[in-house]
C-alpha cells in the first residue's frame, strides 16, 4: 500500500502547457481533479467535501457555472448563499487546491434546460449555441460577467489565485454537424471571446476534436485511454475532462455502479497510452438536485455512487482505492512527465511501459505492466529478470522498475455500506403535518385562450410544473 502524498499548495503563477502537461509557475504537473458542484451541496458541506477530496489525493476541484442559477431574470444576478461561487472557490483555495472552472455557459450536467435560463427563449430571433447574434450577445454578457467578477477577487492563477484551467461550451461536438458552417463560425467566435478575456489560464473545449487554437480539445467518457483521438496539435496536453465515476440516475432505474478497479485501470491506461496528465473525475461528489433544478426524469440524488456520496461520506472501496492510485502515480510523476517512454510485449497480450530519464539513455525510472485481457486467469510474465503475475484487466506500478506498489485490480481499501434508518415514525395522527401547495390563481389578465395544447415552458416561464387547463361547453338539448 502506498500512503497518499499531500496535495501541493495551490500557489498562483503563470499557467502554460505543451504536449506533455500543464505547467504552473514553470513546473510540470500531474493533476487529479474531482468535480464538486457548489449548488448541489449546501455551503455548510463545502469545507468537508473539499477536505475529503484533498485527503483522497485530489489536486483540483472542478465545477460548472450554472447560468440559470445566477441570472433568473435578464441582467439580475444572484450570488448569495448556495449561489456563492466566489466563496466556494475561496474555500478551495484556503485548503490548498486548484480550481478547474467550467463556465459553459451551456453545461448540460443533467440540469434543467442544460443550465440556460428559460427567459432566453423570449429573445426575438434567438438560436441557441449557434453563430446567432442575439444568443452571442447574452452568452458573451454572462461569460464576461463571471470572468470579471472572479478577476476582481484575484482568483485566476495569473493573479495568484487557484483557477488554473477554464472551459467554454460543453460537448458541442455532439451537435456541431447540425449547425453546418454556422457551427464552425460559432466555435471560432468562442475562441476569440475567451482569449480576449485575458484570464491568463488555458481554455479547453471537451469532446471537441476541432477546438480552435489555442483552445485544448479534451475527452469525456469512461475509457478515454482507448477512445480519445488525442490533442489536435502536438503542443497540447492530453486532458480527460470527465472520467465518469458512475452515471446519473433516472426515476425507475437502478443505480449504475462503476467499480473502483475499472476506474483505476482506465485512469492509468489514459496516462500511459495517451500521455495523459490531467484527469477529472465526474463526479467526485455528486450531491443533490435541489428543488426543480434537475432535467427531465433525473432523480434528486446525483451521482450518488461517486467516491463521496450524496451525503458527504466516503464510498469505499472507491475513495480509498483511488487515493492509493493517486499516491502511486505521483511518486513517479517526474519520469511520467519528462522521461522517454518505451513499450514492448512481455506476454501474448501483456505489455510493459517503461520510462527512461536522460533522454532515454539513462536507467529505467518507472515501469508499468499492463494486462488488458478482461477475463481469464492471472498471467505470469517476466520483466527485467523478475517474475510477476498480472490479474485480468490490471496495471501494476513499479516505481523502481522492480517492486510492485500498486495494482489496479488489487483492492486493499476496506469496503463500507450505507444503511438507512427511520428517524421518525409517523404512527399517530397528531404527528402528521399538512402541507398546502399554493394553487396559482388567474384572472382575465393572466389567462391564455388557445385552440390547442400549449408549450409548457413557454407558457409558465418555468415558474411551475403545473399548467392548468379549463374549458367550457354548452349542452344543447334537442327535443
Amino acid at each position: 500500500m502506498v500512503a497518499a502524498a499531500a496535495s501541493a499548495a495551490a500557489a498562483g503563477g503563470e499557467v502554460t502547457y505543451d504536449g506533455r502537461s500543464l505547467m504552473i509557475g514553470g513546473q510540470r504537473k500531474m493533476l487529479f481533479s474531482g468535480s464538486i458542484h457548489y449548488p448541489r451541496s449546501t455551503p455548510e458541506m463545502w469545507p468537508s467535501l473539499i477536505s475529503k477530496a484533498k485527503e483522497g489525493g485530489i489536486d483540483v476541484i472542478a465545477t460548472y457555472i450554472f447560468w440559470n442559477l445566477h441570472e433568473l431574470q435578464s441582467g439580475q444576478y444572484d450570488f448569495n448563499g448556495g449561489r456563492d461561487v466566489v466563496g466556494f472557490i475561496k474555500e478551495v483555495q484556503a485548503q490548498g487546491l486548484y480550481v478547474f472552472l467550467r463556465i459553459g455557459p451551456f453545461i448540460e450536467a443533467e440540469r434543467s434546460y442544460g443550465g440556460l435560463p428559460v427567459w432566453l427563449r423570449d429573445i426575438p430571433g434567438i438560436v441557441f449555441r449557434s453563430n446567432n447574434d442575439p444568443y452571442k450577445v447574452y452568452m458573451q454578457n454572462f461569460t464576461t460577467k463571471i470572468v470579471t467578477m472572479l478577476q476582481s477577487q484575484n482568483l485566476f492563477a495569473s493573479q495568484g489565485g487557484p483557477i488554473i484551467l477554464a472551459q467554454v461550451e460543453n460537448e458541442y461536438g455532439n451537435v456541431e454537424e447540425a449547425y453546418g458552417e454556422e457551427g464552425k463560425s460559432y466555435l471560432r467566435w468562442i475562441a476569440e471571446l475567451v482569449v480576449g478575456l485575458n484570464t491568463g489560464v488555458p481554455w479547453v473545449m471537451c469532446k471537441q476534436d476541432d477546438a480552435p487554437e489555442p483552445l485544448i480539445n479534451s475527452c469525456n467518457g469512461k475509457k478515454c485511454g482507448e477512445t480519445f483521438v488525442g490533442p489536435n496539435s502536438p503542443n497540447k496536453p492530453s486532458i480527460w475532462t470527465e472520467n465518469w465515476t458512475t452515471r446519473y440516475q433516472a426515476f425507475g432505474e437502478d443505480a449504475v455502479v462503476r467499480s473502483a478497479t475499472d476506474i483505476a485501470f482506465h485512469t492509468l491506461l489514459f496516462i500511459l497510452a495517451k500521455n495523459g496528465s490531467f484527469i477529472n473525475y465526474y463526479m467526485y461528489h455528486g450531491g443533490t438536485n435541489f428543488g426543480r433544478s434537475a432535467s427531465a426524469f433525473v432523480t434528486t440524488n446525483y451521482y450518488d455512487q461517486a467516491p463521496i456520496d450524496e451525503y458527504g461520506m466516503e464510498r469505499q472501496p472507491k475513495w480509498g482505492h483511488l487515493k492509493e492510485l493517486h499516491a502511486a502515480v505521483k511518486s513517479s510523476a517526474g519520469p511520467l512527465l519528462s522521461g522517454v517512454q518505451v513499450n514492448f510485449p512481455v506476454g501474448p497480450n501483456q505489455w510493459a511501459y517503461v520510462y527512461y530519464e536522460d533522454g532515454g539513455t539513462g536507467q529505467c525510472a518507472v515501469a508499468f505492466l499492463v494486462n488488458p485481457e478482461k477475463h481469464g486467469t492471472p498471467v505470469p510474465v517476466t520483466f527485467q529478470n523478475g517474475s510477476y503475475v498480472l490479474p485480468p484487466k490490471s496495471i501494476s506500478i513499479l516505481p523502481d522498475c522492480k517492486n510492485v506498489v500498486f495494482n489496479t485490480a488489487t483492492v486493499s481499501a476496506q469496503s463500507n455500506s450505507r444503511t438507512m434508518s427511520r428517524s421518525k415514525i409517523f404512527d399517530r395522527p397528531e404527528l402528521w403535518e399538512e402541507y398546502k401547495e399554493a394553487v396559482p390563481r388567474y384572472d382575465d389578465t393572466t389567462s391564455v385562450r388557445s385552440q390547442k395544447l400549449l408549450d409548457h415552458i413557454s407558457t409558465t416561464k418555468d415558474a411551475s410544473d403545473y399548467l392548468w387547463y379549463t374549458f367550457r361547453y354548452v349542452l344543447v338539448t334537442v327535443t
